[in-house]
């Protein structure tokens, strides 16, 4: 959601574009995941996930350099993905142990 409010005023609309579709696909491969049959599955979507947050750090890093995001809010949610990243890795490591 906090992706979708900084970038409502952007007119690039190419980089918004996909700025919000990493974020969404973070979530949305979770969801899949846990409704797959397989373990195995699960983790691979969380991994997508968790790519999906790697990709929207660069982008925010992109968008503060060329000036559409603030430095403030690009820190601020640069952490917020590491702290995802981190929890994400967690939750593939919980279910390789009950595989």
């Amino acid at each position: 959601m906090q992706t979708y409010e900084v970038l409502k005023d952007c007119r690039d609309y190419g980089l918004k574009d996909q700025m919000c579709r990493a974020a969404v696909s973070i979530a949305s491969n979770i969801a899949e995941g846990a409704e797959r049959d397989s373990k195995k599955e699960f983790i691979r979507f969380v991994h997508i996930a968790k790519g999906s947050a790697a990709e929207l750090r660069t982008q925010l890093y992109i968008a503060t350099k060329i000036g559409i995001v603030k430095n403030d809010k690009q820190r601020e949610m640069v952490s917020e993905l590491v702290a995802i990243s981190k929890m994400l890795h967690q939750l593939a490591e919980s279910i390789k142990s009950k595989i």
